[in-house]
């Protein structure tokens, strides 16, 4: 069965629910086998309060911008089918598990938490046995895998869950990144109205056909490779 994965990131109005903070954005990029599925979800709320001037120095987020967005309890159910029975990849997952479930807890215990639903998998807990004593924050690991983080000035929901999406795919196993952060940079410069730059007169490129000594060489390394080995996974 393929693994299906939500790779998660929220914006808060401050650090604390227990102090009444509230989720103001969440971004979600789905992953089937380790590939991106081209779904995500993506959703600014009305938090119903004030988000602190720290929490908008750091997402840009204002109270002006947040004024007519939806409630937590009209995207709920939404949010909830688009994650039920994935297992959620989160950077710091216990900041981000414990605002969805208080806001679940607000709605009632029709909503359970988040864990009896979903598996959860923290990439920061996974960096930090990866890379013990080393600054192992997002913008540290984009640094540490190449991953191109360059469009994030500020902190942005959607945008981190995509650039968390090529982190997590870099340290568990080099796979080559999926750079959904600037796909969807290109694809917003294409529907703005950029055109896209083709290649005027492309080089014809040379093929160069393998000669008789090197076809009869290489037929005589598998033979080695065979009797060696007992087995040959490359066909004459």
């Amino acid at each position: 069965m393929i693994m299906r994965q939500v790779v998660l990131d929220t914006e808060t109005t401050g650090i604390d629910p227990k102090q009444g903070h509230r989720i103001i954005e969440i971004g979600c990029v789905e992953l089937e086998g380790r590939k991106p599925t081209g779904r995500h979800f993506h959703v600014y709320i009305n938090p119903q309060r004030v988000v602190e001037e720290e929490a908008i120095a750091v997402h840009g987020i204002t109270n002006e911008f947040l004024e007519d967005k939806p409630v937590f309890a009209q995207i709920a159910d939404d949010f909830k089918a688009f994650i039920d029975g994935a297992e959620l990849v989160i950077h710091n997952a216990p900041f981000d598990v414990g605002f969805m479930n208080h806001e679940f807890a607000l709605l009632g215990k029709n909503y359970p938490p988040v864990e009896q639903f979903c598996g959860i998998l923290d990439t920061l807990k996974l960096a930090r046995e990866m890379r013990p004593g080393q600054r192992n924050s997002l913008d540290a690991l984009c640094r540490a895998f190449a991953v191109d983080n360059s469009a994030r000035e500020l902190h942005g929901a959607l945008l981190d869950a995509e650039i968390l999406a090529d982190v997590y795919l870099a340290m568990t196993g080099g796979q080559v990144k999926l750079d959904l952060a600037n796909q969807r940079r290109q694809n917003q410069q294409q529907q703005s109205g950029d055109s896209i730059q083709r290649i005027q007169n492309p080089p014809t490129l040379k093929v160069l056909p393998a000669t008789a000594d090197e076809i009869e060489a290489h037929k005589a390394r598998l033979a080695l490779v065979e009797k060696e080995g007992g087995n040959c996974l490359w066909q004459q």
